[in-house]
């Protein structure tokens, strides 16, 4: 590993009781910064709810570190929105931010318009489909955004069980997306999810990002921060356990393939191979082909937004 890398782990690599809630809340208070929290949501009624509850009780009623908790529907058929607004968040609905643009499926295209309906000096996004889901998980991942300027984006790292298996999960980011860091962008070897969904940076950070709109969204944003900030300005903290639905093997497969894509666009942003990616699943007549597009498109930073302009001067 490279030097620089083993520097930054033992510098830049923390644990969540290293930063108790008390002092977390003072540092808020010195510093004057605001916290919005954002769940991206699809589909996720049986979860959702628990996690909007333990946030709001925890880091809202108990104890005063988060500002706002804001669940982004992007188009669910089941009862998200009602659980996540009876659990306390507000809710907005993914076609109703910036109407005048289409909106494509993807959950980087949510989290992208979610920096114009939060109001946060910090965001923070945590993943909607999360089980036994602990506070721990927000305050963790904000802390060293509050008591460390120089600090941009925290990324979580966890054991990721799959079954009864321990570190088993993760299978996209042991498969692909490391292979990938490890090769291309070798300063980020050491992040231990690079692909994890729970991270919180500072809204000056996240408005000068292009976005992916899809699974490639968490490699995209990582190594474009590290080229604008650099890496002493990326952190990561140990929150313990992720435990969430898993999905099945094809599925894997065509996150892999968005992954590679925005890795390839990130690597030469002309001439690309072919962006699609063929599956097979057995039919009446034996196997029948199944050909995804894994194009990437990508949002520009939401700074060149006309919208987001405005309501900054507002």
């Amino acid at each position: 590993m490279l030097e620089e890398v083993e520097r930054w782990l033992a510098t830049r690599s923390w644990s969540v009781t290293d930063r108790p809630l008390p002092g977390l809340v003072a540092a808020k208070q010195r510093t004057g910064q605001s916290i919005s929290v954002v769940l991206p949501a699809l589909n996720e009624e049986e979860t959702v709810g628990d996690i909007v509850t333990v946030i709001r009780r925890d880091l809202v009623e108990r104890t005063p570190l988060v500002d706002e908790i804001v669940v982004v529907d992007s188009g669910s058929t089941d009862r998200t929105s009602e659980v996540a607004a009876a659990a306390g968040a507000r809710v907005v609905h993914r076609d109703e931010i910036l109407p005048r643009l289409p909106a494509v499926p993807g959950k980087g295209e949510v989290l992208w318009r979610s920096l114009l309906v939060t109001g946060g000096d910090i965001i923070c996004f945590i993943d909607a489909d999360l089980k036994d889901f602990s506070a721990d998980f927000v305050s963790g991942i904000v802390g060293p955004l509050l008591t460390e300027p120089d600090v941009h984006l925290v990324k979580a790292m966890y054991d990721r069980p799959l079954g009864g298996a321990a570190g088993q999960g993760g299978r996209v980011t042991e498969l692909m997306a490391r292979p990938l860091l490890n090769m291309h962008w070798p300063r980020l070897a050491g992040f231990v999810q690079p692909l994890g969904g729970e991270y919180a940076a500072r809204r000056s950070l996240l408005e000068q990002l292009p976005f992916p709109v899809g699974y490639g969204v968490e490699l995209g944003m990582l190594v474009d921060a590290l080229h604008l900030v650099g890496l002493e300005a990326l952190a990561q903290v140990d929150v313990g356990v992720r435990r969430h639905r898993h999905q099945d093997g094809q599925a894997l497969g065509r996150m892999a393939a968005a992954i590679y894509r925005t890795a390839q666009l990130r690597l030469a942003r002309g001439h690309l191979v072919r962006p699609s990616l063929t599956q097979f699943e057995r039919g009446a007549d034996g196997f029948e082909p199944r050909t995804y597009s894994v194009d990437t498109e990508e949002r520009p930073p939401m700074v060149e937004i006309a919208e987001y302009a405005e309501r900054k001067v507002a």
